[in-house]
């Protein structure tokens, strides 16, 4: 039996059970992930910005094409922002049992949330714009080097999660990638981190409202790949980075 993919589907999922403010999942059941946050946003109104985060520039652009042809002139938009890049981590330790455990966390999106329901090709989840993911962040200006993004990425692991970690712990999970290309120049830097669970605190957070109240879970590697599958798990560069991580242990 096939699925769409944002209905509900039957999963390889997990039990899960609450332990001390942490959400863990083991077993197989037909319970999945446990239920996302009930967070929502609401549109108060649109409003010009004189210093957007996000510019859209629009481009005059001729191409050369490789008989060495120069094209007409067209036009074509960019999206930019300062902060252009962003890191991604994958937290993770070996359970008593041998498996590989990973943590995620609750994120609500916006974009996601305000989907225009004319544009839904498939009946969406009660819990749009709500996402598990790993920890992810924006790149500083002054982090734009190779120890400068370890740095970014203990800073993102600490805010989201609750792991202090030194940098240099930080490891590399596979080359960059470019998300949306056809949008934005955006890169992903992607870092993985053996961590201690007795060792983590209450998350630092950065201040932003879309951080408040998210949940973090701890799961087992093969069942958060799992939920990959079934749609629990939507976000591409948590999949991707998941995917990566069952690679190398």
């Amino acid at each position: 039996m096939t699925y769409p993919p944002n209905a509900s589907a039957p999963s390889r999922a997990t039990s899960t059970r609450r332990e001390g403010g942490l959400w863990v999942c083991s077993g197989l059941s037909n319970m999945g992930l446990p239920p996302l946050p009930k967070s929502s946003v609401a549109i108060v109104e649109e409003r010009p910005s004189e210093r957007p985060f996000l510019r859209i520039q629009r481009l005059a652009l001729r191409a050369t094409l490789p008989d060495g042809v120069v094209s007409e002139e067209f036009l074509y938009d960019v999206i930019f922002r300062e902060r252009l890049d962003a890191v991604v981590i994958v937290p993770h330790y070996r359970a008593e049992s041998g498996a590989r455990w990973v943590y995620l966390r609750s994120a609500l999106r916006p974009p996601v949330a305000t989907r225009p329901v004319e544009m839904h090709v498939f009946p969406e989840k009660d819990s749009l714009g709500n996402l598990w993911e790993v920890p992810a962040g924006l790149v500083e200006v002054d982090e734009r080097t190779p120890e400068g993004l370890q740095r970014c990425a203990a800073r993102e692991l600490d805010e989201e999660i609750g792991f202090e970690v030194a940098p240099e712990r930080l490891l590399p999970l596979g080359p960059s990638m470019f998300p949306a290309p056809g949008m934005v120049g955006e890169r992903h830097f992607f870092f993985h981190v053996e961590v201690d669970p007795k060792t983590r605190t209450t998350p630092s957070e950065d201040g932003s409202v879309l951080e408040r109240q998210a949940a973090i879970v701890a799961v087992p590697l093969d069942e958060a790949i799992a939920s990959c599958r079934t749609g629990e798990i939507e976000d591409a560069k948590t999949e991707l980075a998941l995917r990566r991580l069952a690679e190398i242990v």
